[in-house]
């Protein structure tokens, strides 16, 4: 896969965004040449970019470009910015553990497929989606094929060959191709890859979450007999689960976009965040309120709702929330409407905190998740509105500005809903769905941490009901 990946970046070089080139002394006239000669078929996962998306990526572009018979290049490219790779924990984590450098990734800030698309050189695979944003909407009919495990969307899949099967992870169909077209081309570091991934997907392969299906089981062990030396299950699940959760050297700003979603209403815009460490600490966090402010105004945000996810020294779920607002008339609105709520109770209690602008709670009330907060805030929002059109100080003209780059960006801002906080059909994680009016014919919720944390509170809770009922 390292070799295979090297490669990938010497043939792109052509392609490549000036400050993402390797030999910038290439003349512009032999690199226009390259760039009018040369095809380009990338496999590309979707927005999310997790683990399952990534890995699909890398490893499905590399048995395509092993396997084709003709000079065409095939390059995985990872769908975000590389700056914001570091938020992906677990990803960094595995890659380090297979020893493949992240110099050699190509991402999607340092190549431009619609002006490859324009030349009439693109063609698209993907891999873990089959829908396309807005921003992308013109690369569509560069999509020859789709390779994904969640249900189709028919009204805007591609016209092309789609190969679908709800499985827990996606990473499994790609396994499932090198297995059975090609097995001599793996190699154990694509293999650890593969391993991994959909060890982490499927949650360890436990029976009692059921994430996995029979064929994640199959090909897990398949990759278990062909190469006995790959790392147990259980310390990579750990090792992954670890990785995800750290926050360690993050910027305050990258803590907060590691696990985001967004609500937007009549030109107001409020970031939820999760934090995965005890609020108190990252209230103290050196230059906290002016990191706030810059995080807030360069991404068009009037309010931030932070709330904090951890275990306490008795393994018992904690959450806090905090809210930051400079403008005081949307901030005691959302607190109030916070504090008051019944359906469901949130059992806030007021925190210490060190900012004028930002109020701190204890919430008592753990099960209330970020999922359930978000009908709140579109509460607070609509109260708000109903006194005052716009917060305190902001021009008139400030919410066609974020009207407009909401646009811009391609993000599907609706009003009360982000596009990663709606229903599906469109999770950027797994889902299954079994048969007609089964449990599960809405499918699985998303593998986020946040997920994980919820049913590790559930199982908690249960077990503590248990011992309780037991002893009487």
């Amino acid at each position: 896969m390292e070799d295979y990946l090297q490669g990938c970046r010497a043939a792109l070089q052509p392609s490549l965004h000036p400050e993402a080139l390797t030999d910038p002394d290439s003349s512009a006239s032999e690199m226009k040449q390259q760039r009018e000669s040369q095809p380009l078929h990338v496999v590309l996962g979707n927005e999310a970019c997790d683990l399952d998306s990534m890995v699909s990526a890398l490893a499905l572009a590399f048995y395509l470009a092993k396997t084709t018979e003709t000079e065409d290049v095939f390059v995985p490219v990872l769908n975000i910015k590389r700056s914001e790779l570091p938020l992906r924990g677990d990803s960094v984590f595995l890659l380090q553990e297979v020893h493949i450098p992240e110099s050699l990734l190509i991402f999607r800030d340092e190549i431009d497929l619609h002006a490859l698309h324009q030349a009439g050189q693109l063609t698209l695979i993907l891999v873990d989606h089959h829908v396309l944003p807005r921003s992308d909407a013109a690369l569509e009919e560069a999509v020859a094929e789709v390779l994904d495990h969640r249900p189709i969307d028919q009204k805007h899949c591609p016209p092309c060959h789609v190969s679908v099967e709800l499985v827990g992870s996606c990473t499994t169909l790609v396994t499932e191709r090198i297995l059975q077209g090609a097995p001599e081309i793996l190699d154990r570091q694509t293999a650890a890859l593969l391993h991994a991934t959909i060890i982490l997907d499927c949650v360890n392969m436990d029976l009692k979450i059921g994430r996995a299906t029979p064929k994640d089981h199959k090909y897990v062990e398949k990759l278990e007999a062909l190469f006995t030396d790959l790392p147990k299950r259980n310390d990579i699940f750990d090792s992954l689960q670890k990785a995800k959760f750290d926050v360690s050297g993050l910027t305050t700003e990258q803590m907060l976009r590691k696990d985001q979603k967004t609500i937007f209403r009549q030109g107001i815009k409020v970031a939820i965040s999760a934090i995965y460490m005890d609020l108190e600490a990252f209230l103290q966090r050196p230059g906290l309120a002016a990191d706030l402010h810059a995080f807030c105004q360069a991404h068009s945000y009037d309010a931030l709702v932070a709330m904090a996810i951890l275990f306490n020294a008795h393994n018992e779920p904690v959450r806090q929330l905090a809210v930051f607002c400079p403008h005081a008339a949307l901030r005691m609105t959302i607190c109030g409407v916070l504090e008051r709520s019944h359906s469901p109770a949130l059992k806030l209690t007021p925190a210490p905190s060190p900012h004028p602008n930002l109020q701190a709670y204890l919430q008592g009330n753990t099960q209330v998740s970020r999922k359930k907060l978000l009908p709140l805030l579109q509460e607070a929002l609509s109260a708000y509105f109903d006194s005052m059109t716009i917060p305190s100080g902001r021009p008139e003209t400030a919410r066609e500005q974020v009207d407009k780059e909401s646009d811009r960006a391609g993000t599907s801002l609706i009003p009360g809903l982000s596009q990663d906080e709606e229903e599906p059909p469109l999770p950027p994680t797994p889902m299954n769905s079994l048969v007609d009016e089964c449990p599960l014919d809405q499918g699985l919720p998303k593998l986020s941490a946040e997920a994980i944390f919820e049913k590790c509170s559930q199982i908690s809770l249960s077990q503590s009901t248990a011992a309780f009922l037991s002893k009487k």
